[in-house]
C-alpha cells in the first residue's frame, strides 16, 4: 500500500517550457528570443547559436528576473548576433533568378538560372546551374539544393577517404550527412560517420578535411585523450589552425546554411 501511495503522490517530472519574446536592441532592431524554462538549469543563461538567441531560466526564476537579465545583456547579445550571424540574412536565401552566387568550399561560385521541366542543380566549369520550373515551390528548390550539397560532400569524401584509411581498424560503416546545431560531426558505435554538412560544404577545404580526419581517428580512440590528438597530429598536422578557424567561423557558417536550406 505504501508503494502505491508513493506513486500516487509522486510529483510529475518537470519538463522544458518554451515560448518566445521580442526584444528591441539599442540600434532599433527587433529580434525574437527563445525563452526556455529548464529543470536542469541552475542559473540564468543567455546564448546565441545559428537558431538565434536563447534565454534559459531555472524553474524557480521569475519572468521579471529573466527580462531584467536579458535587458542588462542586450549589448552583449547585439555583439554576438553581429559576429555570428550574417549581416544581411536575405543574402543567405536562394532567390530564383536573383541570386548570382552560391557558397561552396569557402568561396562563392557563380550561379546560373534557366527554366526547365523539373528542378535540377548541377555544377560544371562555368559554375552552378539551376534548372527550375516556373511554378516550382520554395520547398522543392531547397530540397534540390540540399541534394546538390550532399552529392558534393560525398564526392569529396570519396576522394579523400582512401588516403586516411591505412592504419585504421576498419573503414566507416556508412556516411550520414547531417545539419547539426553545434557539433562538427560524430561517429556512432556501429562505425557510422556523420559529419556536419555545414563544414563539409561551406568551410574552406582544409577545414572540412580536418573534420573528416578528426572523426576517422575516433575509430582508434573513442575519446579526446592525448593518444587521440597524437593520431590527429600525425595524420593532419595543421589541425590546430583549422580548429581555430571553426571556432571563429563555425556559427556564422551554420547560420548561412540554415538560411539556404530553411528559407
Amino acid at each position: 500500500m505504501s508503494s502505491l501511495l508513493h506513486r500516487l503522490i509522486a510529483r510529475t517530472p518537470q519538463r522544458l517550457q518554451r515560448d518566445t519574446l521580442e526584444l528591441e536592441l539599442d540600434d532599433g532592431r527587433r529580434i525574437e528570443v527563445q525563452r526556455v524554462r529548464d529543470p536542469r538549469a541552475r542559473r540564468l543563461k543567455l546564448s546565441v547559436d545559428e537558431r538565434g538567441p536563447r534565454l534559459t531560466l531555472p524553474m524557480r526564476a521569475s519572468l521579471v528576473a529573466g527580462d531584467r537579465f536579458l535587458h542588462e545583456h542586450r549589448d552583449w547579445l547585439a555583439m554576438q548576433l553581429d559576429r555570428q550571424m550574417p549581416a544581411d540574412e536575405a543574402a543567405t536565401a536562394l532567390l530564383p533568378g536573383q541570386s548570382t552566387a552560391l557558397p561552396l568550399r569557402g568561396g562563392q561560385v557563380p550561379l546560373h538560372w534557366r527554366e526547365g521541366r523539373f528542378v535540377r542543380i548541377a555544377r560544371d566549369d562555368d559554375g552552378i546551374h539551376v534548372q527550375l520550373p516556373a511554378r516550382a515551390s520554395e520547398a522543392a528548390l531547397r530540397r534540390a539544393l540540399r541534394g546538390f550539397y550532399e552529392a558534393e560532400a560525398r564526392a569529396d569524401v570519396g576522394r579523400w577517404l582512401p588516403a586516411y584509411l591505412p592504419g585504421l581498424p576498419r573503414a566507416p560503416r556508412q556516411l550520414r550527412l547531417k545539419v547539426m546545431s553545434s557539433q562538427w560531426g560524430s561517429l556512432a558505435p556501429d562505425g557510422s560517420l556523420a559529419p556536419d554538412l555545414t563544414y563539409f560544404l561551406l568551410a574552406r577545404p582544409p577545414a572540412f578535411e580536418y573534420v573528416l580526419v578528426h572523426e576517422l581517428c575516433h575509430l582508434l580512440h573513442t575519446n579526446h585523450s592525448p593518444a587521440f590528438w597524437r593520431e590527429v597530429e600525425q595524420r593532419f598536422p595543421a589541425w590546430r589552425e583549422e580548429r581555430a578557424y571553426f571556432q571563429q567561423e563555425g556559427r556564422r557558417l551554420k547560420a548561412v546554411l540554415r538560411g539556404l536550406l530553411t528559407g
